[in-house]
C-alpha cells in the first residue's frame, strides 16, 4: 500500500495511510492475531458477525422499502448550539 507525501506534509500522509489500513481491515486482524483464538471461539465469532451484518442489511433494506423509519440525523457542527461559558 503506497500513500504520496506531497509538499512534504508527512501528518497528512500518515492520515490517509492510518484511514485505508482501518478501512482494509487490517487494525481489526492486528487484534484478532495478537493472541490464539480457538476454533470454536472463531466460528462463533463469524457466526456473530454473520447475524450482525444480516441483520444490517435487514434493516436497511427496511428502511429504503419504508416499512421503519430512517434514524435522525445529527444536526451539523455549525448549527448546533454552543454551551454557555461557565461562570466562575
Amino acid at each position: 500500500m503506497q500513500v504520496q507525501v506531497r509538499d512534504n506534509n508527512v501528518d497528512q500522509a500518515l492520515r490517509v495511510l492510518k484511514k485505508r489500513l482501518q478501512r482494509e481491515g487490517v487494525f481489526r486482524e492486528m487484534k484478532l492475531r495478537k493472541y490464539y483464538e480457538k476454533p470454536s471461539e472463531a466460528r462463533a465469532r463469524q457466526k456473530a458477525e454473520a447475524v450482525r451484518r444480516a441483520r444490517k442489511n435487514a434493516r436497511k433494506q427496511a428502511i429504503r422499502e419504508g416499512l421503519i423509519a430512517a434514524p435522525k440525523r445529527p444536526a451539523p457542527m455549525a448549527a448546533r448550539p454552543r454551551p454557555a461559558p461557565a461562570a466562575t
